[in-house]
């Protein structure tokens, strides 16, 4: 696969060159040329290099949804250094772990996200931090964005980014409870982006909508740094809600390219939408990521939305993130559709041997798009990448077209709105509560968010716990997203010989547990 740029500042400088006066962003009744938004983002870089960041350094971003956003990020990477968007969904003690992880002494959060940062100084070793907001008082340790923009030149500094150097880490949690940074090159990056916009053949007339947490992978690859590569415009959505703004911008700026999470799209499908949108919206692909796409979605929304095609797509952060795309020519229901080119998938059995067509085995990938590794974690990279094969840890099947069927998680895996939730990490947090003697959470079917997470919970002799104290417990200390949506009492938890906890069992029986969960 040839690539056209080293980096994606290059992308930024020859759109601010053939685009100078066309809009690169739209927010609120704001618009952003290519020309403006080269240029804040050399004074960002300019800024960062004279408080010192330098090539290679990690720098964390706690940003909403936001230009700013975009700024910092390209800013960042302008100079050589490595991009870390943090979820904004997180509790303190997540936010400091990633800090810890990449020893920032820096970073770049949003003022109203402040309350998730109280103490993160006496916690990490960050020492600066540059607020995007209003902020009341600026001094050395906190600076203004704003200021930065309005005060400092846009001289040119850069240390220009080669192909192979890494241009972002994304932390995904593991089965061990504790997140593990996925470096992501330009070339991994780049070979998405080439494989995506060879399917919907994208030009600068394409306009994109951005709603989505702009930390995720989806949306960095597909709804910020493809557009980049063709020169679309991008509409920036500062929040989900109210989702009738998304519809009125969509209408009103006349987006091209519609990405989402499956439970958007089913709200989509049975939402009464005013008739003037069908007939006066411009857009010609719905793409949808992060989760699985249930089949009569799928149904419902194509008998509703005929102009546009719904194309369904598989990845994980770990293949920045893309690794199969449904055809627009061809859409299988119940398939997340074949590899994307330059991507090749694999069925193998435990053995890490091929399985025959249409049997069900552990996905494997393999492409230009695999990660370089886990950051500071060698032991989980060479279990995850064996001989360049990336191990998802999901259970699939390819037909004869080689359209992929995702069929189940090997690792436990939940998947909530879209975004990931790690059983064990939920677990371990539990655990510290006075009282439990064991705790097993599993990710229960939920028509709306896809799945939530439900635990089963084994107490010790004597102890009496309510579930609202436990929630409460773990609303100090983890994300809202995590906390198990229901908390059910048992006497024994199922296990193996070995005293292993089978949750495949929970997940059979999960309603019969459920009854003796409420009976208790």
């Amino acid at each position: 696969m040839g690539y056209k740029y080293n980096n994606f500042y290059e992308m930024i400088e020859e759109n601010a060159k053939k685009y100078k006066n066309k809009p690169a962003y739209f927010i609120d009744d704001k618009k952003i040329t290519w020309g403006e938004f080269k240029k804040q983002v050399d004074t960002f870089a300019r800024a960062l290099h004279l408080i010192g960041i330098k090539k290679g350094d990690k720098i964390p971003l706690l940003v909403a949804n936001s230009l700013e956003f975009i700024i910092a990020m390209q800013g960042i990477q302008k100079i050589g250094a490595v991009a870390v968007p943090v979820n904004t969904f997180l509790k303190e003690e997540e936010i400091a772990f990633i800090l810890n992880d990449i020893e920032a002494d820096m970073l770049i959060a949003s003022k109203k996200l402040q309350n998730n940062i109280k103490n993160i100084r006496k916690k990490t070793s960050v020492k600066k931090i540059i607020w995007e907001g209003d902020v009341e008082k600026v001094d050395e340790e906190n600076i203004s964005f704003n200021e930065i923009l309005s005060t400092f030149n846009s001289h040119e500094v850069k240390d220009t980014p080669k192909l192979d150097d890494l241009a972002s880490i994304i932390y995904t949690s593991g089965t061990t409870g504790k997140p593990k940074g996925a470096m992501l090159t330009y070339r991994n990056i780049f070979s998405n982006i080439l494989g995506v916009n060879e399917l919907v053949k994208l030009t600068q007339k394409d306009r994109f909508i951005a709603y989505l947490p702009m930390f995720h992978s989806f949306t960095m690859t597909v709804n910020l740094l493809l557009p980049m590569y063709s020169a679309s415009a991008v509409v920036i959505i500062k929040s989900i809600m109210p989702f009738s703004n998304i519809i009125k911008q969509t209408l009103l700026k006349r987006v091209t390219i519609f990405t989402g999470v499956p439970d958007v799209y089913s709200a989509l499908s049975r939402a009464k939408l005013p008739f003037y949108f069908h007939w006066f919206n411009k857009v010609r692909f719905f793409i949808s990521g992060a989760a699985p796409l249930p089949g009569e979605v799928l149904n419902r929304f194509s008998k509703k939305f005929k102009k546009a095609k719904l194309l369904e797509g598989y990845g994980l952060s770990e293949a920045s993130p893309v690794v199969a795309v449904n055809r627009p020519e061809l859409q299988k229901p119940g398939s997340v559709g074949p590899a994307l080119p330059g991507v090749e998938i694999k069925i193998v059995n435990d053995e890490l041997e091929e399985v025959p067509t249409g049997e069900a085995g552990e996905v494997i990938v393999k492409g230009d798009n695999v990660m370089q590794g886990y950051y500071k974690r060698e032991d989980a990279t060479k279990e995850t990448i064996i001989n360049g094969w990336l191990l998802t840890g999901d259970i699939g099947k390819l037909d004869k077209d080689g359209y992929l069927y995702i069929l189940d998680r090997k690792k436990d895996l939940i998947i909530c709105k879209g975004v990931n939730i790690y059983p064990r990490e939920i677990e371990e947090v539990c655990m510290k509560f006075p009282g439990i003697k064991e705790c097993a959470v599993v990710g229960k079917k939920d028509e709306i968010v896809g799945e939530i997470p439900v635990a089963f919970v084994e107490l010790e002799d004597d102890a009496e716990v309510s579930e609202m104290e436990l929630k409460k417990f773990l609303k100090q200390h983890l994300a809202n997203y995590k906390i198990p949506k229901h908390i059910y009492f048992v006497e024994n938890l199922p296990k193996n010989a070995t005293g292993k906890v089978l949750k495949r069992k929970l997940r059979e029986k999960i309603d019969e547990y459920v009854k003796e969960g409420e009976s208790k």
